[in-house]
């Protein structure tokens, strides 16, 4: 990764841990996100395919934990240093912003989202 690349990078400074073959902490806590985030896709797959509204409450309710449940993780992790994000682009931010803010106009009542 050349230097560019690493400020680019927004991560707080990593907790060090024992690099060992057995799972670590780091380890065990990116397994349980990927579990959530698996997790949550599978509910909103439920959800969209629920027609009974007591079965599609019970789900959302059981979402909503999930993705919570995957946020604190989320958050544990990058407290800890152990996930990192990319910095965006402000040039490529703006022409995405631009992009979408012209697909709101095909929308009906599009002038009204702006």
């Amino acid at each position: 990764m050349n230097q560019n690349q690493n400020q680019q990078k927004i991560q707080n400074p990593e907790t060090k841990i024992q690099k060992t073959p057995q799972m670590n902490d780091r380890d065990f806590i990116n397994d349980i996100l990927t579990t959530e985030k698996y997790m949550t896709d599978a509910y909103t797959q439920a959800l969209h395919e629920a027609s009974h509204d007591q079965l599609y409450q019970d789900v959302l309710a059981i979402y909503t934990e999930t993705a919570n449940a995957q946020r604190s993780i989320y958050n544990l992790m990058f407290k800890k240093g152990w996930y990192a994000i990319e910095a965006a682009d402000s040039q490529k931010l703006q022409q995405s912003h631009q992009q979408f803010q012209g697909y709101s106009a095909q929308f009906p009542y599009g002038s009204q989202l702006q």
